[in-house]
């Protein structure tokens, strides 16, 4: 039982019968130090506001990568007080999104370009060839240029292949600043967020349900 649900029962005791912190914790039985105790942490409602706006960006993250990336920020926090954080929070990550119920706040400090490579837009199409085999096409558009860094076509693509379609593409052109994309499982995976933070890019997840807000690569 927690202190906190301790000293209501104290409390109660106390109020009903009209006795002493001491009598009441005979009674109950609790430690009078634990009713007496008062918690000494710091309050914790920035740390929980930022593990929030972390998991209302990036819809497919788990209480490990949010601890990642609040590590690379520099928290100084563990992954269990995360992972508390996490659950009392209710963000516990779903397989399934339940259709038509999602919530998210409206988006306010999305700008638009102003320069080349500032901002690039990135998805996927598809197409199908004339035997039935599917294509899966990853389009790259800058949005202040309209001009697509590339359109690559493959049967299948992991996060690994779109790492190395950035790369290629960067090195050629240069980084961009911000990259925005979907929620799809390429675009979530470790090898895309890791080579993001390590070329210093940003990546502008939409929310799930608002597909207005992915420029579309495909104009």
């Amino acid at each position: 039982m927690k202190p906190a649900r301790k000293r209501e029962l104290v409390d109660e005791v106390r109020t009903v019968w009209r006795v002493s912190v001491r009598r009441a914790c005979q009674a109950l039985p609790v430690d009078r130090s634990t009713y007496h105790y008062r918690s000494k942490r710091s309050g914790q409602a920035v740390l929980m506001k930022r593990i929030k706006e972390i998991a209302e960006s990036r819809v497919r993250y788990g209480y490990r990568r949010i601890h990642v990336l609040l590590r690379r920020e520099g928290w100084l926090v563990n992954s269990k007080r995360v992972c508390r954080l996490y659950r009392e929070m209710g963000l516990q990550l779903r397989n399934k999104s339940p259709k038509r119920r999602v919530k998210a706040q409206l988006r306010s400090d999305r700008a638009a370009a102003t320069a080349p490579n500032q901002v690039w837009a990135m998805d996927f199409g598809h197409d199908q060839l004339f035997d039935g085999r599917k294509l899966r096409i990853l389009t790259i558009v800058d949005t202040f240029t309209r001009l697509s860094p590339a359109i690559e076509v493959r049967q299948q693509f992991r996060g690994v292949d779109v790492v190395g379609v950035l790369e290629r593409v960067s090195r050629e052109i240069g980084y961009p600043k911000t990259i925005r994309v979907d929620n799809g499982p390429e675009f979530v995976s470790k090898e895309l967020d890791l080579w993001a933070f390590m070329r210093g890019v940003t990546l502008d997840f939409s929310r799930p349900g608002k597909p207005t807000e992915m420029p579309s690569s495909k104009a």
